[in-house]
């Protein structure tokens, strides 16, 4: 489970004007559509080529667990791209993204102020530029690890430095434990 990463695709997800299909014979359908033919469907979720038929004709309703999950991010990765890029190049270039995460945080300082970490709960609205490097960097399969770093990165020079106002010498922030994370465009 990639945290940050889930949490930048619920962002997105927000700005979708209509709700994706909910049950299989709708969904199947719709990756049909996209993937144009049902062979294609049929190899990326792992099951026969006549299985897919049965969904997309409602002869089989009610997909097994795991099937469901796969059916269900299949759908949700590939679903209204064009608003889904529009969201993503707003938030890159004009409007930024908020930040809202309860974690624990420490950070490298000079010697004689205290850098014991401590759980912040913080909201903080982030600049395009911040955006723009989330966004390729999970686009580009980056690990949470990584996605973190980027996330802490821009806390510390917006959040702890202030823009360069204060906390000049602060030299790294780093999340060591994460309770909840949340993005907004």
């Amino acid at each position: 489970m990639t945290l940050i990463g889930d949490g930048l695709d619920a962002a997105v997800q927000k700005a979708f004007t209509r709700p994706a299909p909910k049950t299989a014979g709708p969904q199947m359908r719709y990756l049909v559509k996209q993937l144009g033919g049902t062979k294609a469907v049929a190899q990326m979720l792992r099951i026969s080529q006549r299985t897919v038929e049965r969904y997309v004709k409602d002869q089989i309703k009610k997909p097994r667990p795991d099937l469901a999950a796969r059916l269900e991010r299949e759908v949700r990765t590939r679903w209204q791209p064009r608003i889904r890029a529009r969201a993503k190049e707003k938030a890159s270039s004009t409007g930024g993204i908020v930040i809202d995460t309860r974690a624990r945080m420490g950070y490298t300082a000079p010697i004689g102020s205290t850098d014991q970490d401590r759980i912040r709960h913080l909201t903080v609205a982030l600049p395009p530029t911040y955006a723009a490097r989330l966004f390729e960097a999970h686009e580009a399969g980056a690990t949470d690890q990584q996605l973190q770093e980027i996330a802490a990165e821009a806390l510390r020079e917006v959040y702890f430095q202030d823009g360069g106002r204060r906390a000049g010498s602060l030299e790294e922030v780093r999340f060591t434990d994460i309770e909840h994370l949340e993005f907004d465009l």
